[in-house]
């Protein structure tokens, strides 16, 4: 079986903080590896054509955002960037 989450935070999604998974948007599970190859790959495209910018990383974590997209911390006194993260799994 197969995952992809879709999560929206104030952090790149391969960090995981604690709590991480409360800024989950959208998780979908396949049973065929074709479904999710295709889901992601459709995915990703939509994202690509999105968001201007695109960081991967272990090949299963992608992060895109914009420069436009912040939102004030308060905690932080400053604007923080908004980062869209697509997590790919593989469950047993």
């Amino acid at each position: 079986m197969y995952q992809i989450i879709y999560m929206k935070a104030d952090y790149e999604p391969w960090w995981m903080f604690e709590g991480w998974e409360e800024n989950i948007v959208k998780k979908s599970q396949f049973e065929s590896e074709l479904d999710f190859q295709k889901s992601l790959d459709e995915t990703l495209t939509a994202f690509r054509k999105k968001y201007e910018h695109e960081q991967c990383k272990e090949g299963k974590y992608y992060a895109f955002w914009t420069d436009d997209e912040r939102e004030y911390c308060e905690a932080c006194e400053d604007d923080i960037q908004i980062y869209h993260g697509i997590i790919v799994e593989k469950l047993i």
